[in-house]
């Protein structure tokens, strides 16, 4: 049963608008992300695109899996549905500064580097988010959560064969706007399921 404070708490995420609701939910991420590395550090650093790609699959098809059997096979992992969101866009994340940085950067870097990076790729996917919601007007709003994992794992179809094709397009957007896209799908599901409890 929930407590008459977190409905509170709910009532007042549910008032916020969508920028603040868009920022708390990234807020809990940066949070989780930069523990982890304080505990591994950027042992990420030697993930190439497509191992980010694959794992960012098995979060999503995990979700897909919940959602289809309406249960979780081991119970026992604490990785619930919400947890494996928040792992898609921390992945993504990963994706796009292992995007940025190359071979002759550092494999270790500091827990305030990681911050600055994670900051800055969090404010281009959220300032990606405003434009399309004032072209869509929110529609994402209206969406299932089915439907967030089903594009994510779309756009997941699409990187692994533009990675197969070296990184090149002929008129398609490359790994970073689809890393961008996932980010903002998985960050509208956690509004959703937060403003639904």
């Amino acid at each position: 049963m929930i407590s008459i404070e977190q409905m509170k708490i709910n009532i007042r995420f549910k008032d916020l608008d969508t920028d603040s609701q868009y920022d708390i939910i990234i807020k809990e991420c940066e949070d989780i992300f930069l523990k982890k590395t304080r505990d591994y550090g950027t042992s990420w650093r030697v993930l190439r695109s497509i191992s980010i790609i694959d794992q960012v699959y098995i979060k999503a098809q995990r979700i897909r899996n919940i959602q289809e059997t309406g249960q979780q096979k081991v119970e026992n992992i604490g990785d619930d549905i919400r947890s494996e969101f928040i792992g898609i866009i921390n992945y993504s994340i990963i994706g796009l500064i292992q995007l940025e940085l190359t071979d002759n950067d550092p494999e270790e870097l500091t827990v305030s580097e990681v911050e600055v990076l994670y900051h800055k790729y969090f404010i281009a996917a959220k300032t990606l988010m405003q434009s399309k919601n004032h072209d869509y007007g929110e529609a994402w709003r209206n969406m299932s959560q089915e439907s967030f994992v089903d594009l994510i794992l779309m756009k997941l179809q699409r990187m692994r064969q533009i990675v197969s094709n070296k990184g090149l397009t002929i008129m398609s957007e490359g790994l970073d706007a689809n890393f961008y896209d996932m980010i903002n799908y998985a960050v509208f599901a956690l509004i959703l399921m937060d403003e639904s409890k």
